[in-house]
């Protein structure tokens, strides 16, 4: 497949898309900063900078997705796709990702320069994959590295973020860039309740995410600044936030929508949707239960009944982080779940009824599957609705 130009943001910059690869070249010189094993680092003769789908994020069965040749040999895997796509290996930094290139997420910011003619623009280029590998700063690692070598291959999951700004940056602005857009993807994901997959925390971003910043050497004084005070971090920031949650919504569906679901929330508690409905047999009739089941997109989609589960996740999290001390994380629980069950019945006056039944519940887990099922069954629990079977 020929690559085709998708767009030229500035002068000296050309973007084109091919077969499973997505890429920046320099007509002009450009200084990088980069995470790439090869080419990597600080460099002002790179030619291109590329983002390459390696992978699908699922292996194909009988195949290990550790056999991909980018983690297992990666010098060897850089040469090859440069090749292929006609790309000098010496001067181009290339990423790697089972994300699709057809999915990334686009985004440009712009600001006039006061006074002048001179426009600042960024343009984000992010491919996202957050299914198997997202992850918390300081959850435990799965994998050391020792003497060039990994214990065990990297699972698949990944944000790869392309950014382009048409002035000159100073090295130390580049190094700030690449904290501010890092901000910039973690408050994306904390936005999108992105869950971590090595424990019950919000992610702050996976395993494997890679980053390349250029910025156009124009001759002009260097900026500098890339701070949240400064506009340059503002456009960082606002590119790769919007950029990131485009790429989620195309390669996981992810967005403020699909979220509205009460399993998707409890997914990094391990109740995702098979194991909430079998750990809520016990709270439910099996008529109830099964009637819960078979409507459970609508029901547990109702967002007053999300914002409940919302409020009652988010005070878990206070006392997981340490600000809600233990002597009170009960009674708060407690008081947030007859809300639950308030939300998912409607009956607003049962509040009483509903927090001495609850009371007798302990714990994160079984006190919200007895707020919900008790919701549930109260729902219907109406002297007409007899009459109307």
């Amino acid at each position: 497949m020929k690559p085709i130009l998708v767009c030229n943001l500035y002068d000296g910059l050309e973007i084109y898309r091919g077969e499973k690869i997505l890429y920046g070249k320099f007509l002009a010189p450009h200084r990088v900063i980069s995470t790439c094993r090869l080419n990597g680092g600080l460099r002002e003769d790179l030619l291109f900078v590329a983002n390459h789908q390696a992978c699908e994020p699922k292996p194909c069965p009988g195949k290990e997705h550790g056999r991909c040749l980018a983690v297992r040999k990666p010098e060897r895997y850089h040469h090859l796709v440069c090749e292929y796509h006609g790309l000098p290996p010496k001067k181009t930094a290339l990423l790697g990702t089972a994300a699709n290139m057809t999915l990334a997420g686009w985004a440009e910011e712009s600001f006039d320069i006061p006074n002048t003619e001179e426009v600042l623009k960024v343009m984000a280029v992010v491919t996202a994959g957050v299914e198997t590998n997202a992850g918390r700063a300081g959850d435990p690692a799965q994998v050391y590295e020792w003497e060039g070598h990994f214990s065990k291959f990297l699972p698949p999951g990944t944000i790869n973020i392309l950014l382009f700004i048409n002035q000159e940056l100073a090295p130390c602005a580049l190094v700030r860039a690449v904290k501010m857009a890092t901000e910039a993807k973690t408050a994306a994901l904390q936005e999108l309740n992105v869950p971590s997959r090595y424990s019950c925390g919000l992610a702050t971003g996976t395993g494997t995410d890679q980053i390349a910043i250029a910025s156009l050497l124009t001759g002009r004084i260097p900026l500098r600044g890339v701070g949240k005070h400064v506009k340059l971090g503002e456009l960082v920031a606002r590119a790769v936030k919007r950029a990131l949650k485009e790429g989620l919504s195309r390669q996981n569906q992810l967005t403020p929508e699909t979220l509205r679901y009460v399993p998707r929330l409890l997914g990094r508690f391990g109740l995702t949707e098979e194991i909430f409905f079998e750990a809520l047999k016990p709270y439910l009739s099996r008529e109830h239960h099964l009637w819960l089941f078979k409507n459970r997109k609508v029901v547990l989609s109702d967002t007053k009944l999300v914002a409940a589960v919302l409020s009652y996740i988010h005070l878990w999290d206070q006392y997981l982080w340490g600000v809600l001390p233990p002597e009170i994380i009960q009674e708060a629980l407690l008081e947030q779940a007859v809300l639950i069950a308030i939300a998912l019945s409607g009956k607003t006056s049962s509040f009483e009824d509903f927090r001495a039944y609850l009371a007798r519940f302990q714990g994160f887990e079984p006190l919200l599957l007895a707020a919900i099922a008790l919701g549930f069954s109260e729902k219907w629990n109406v002297t007409y609705f007899h009459f109307l079977s």
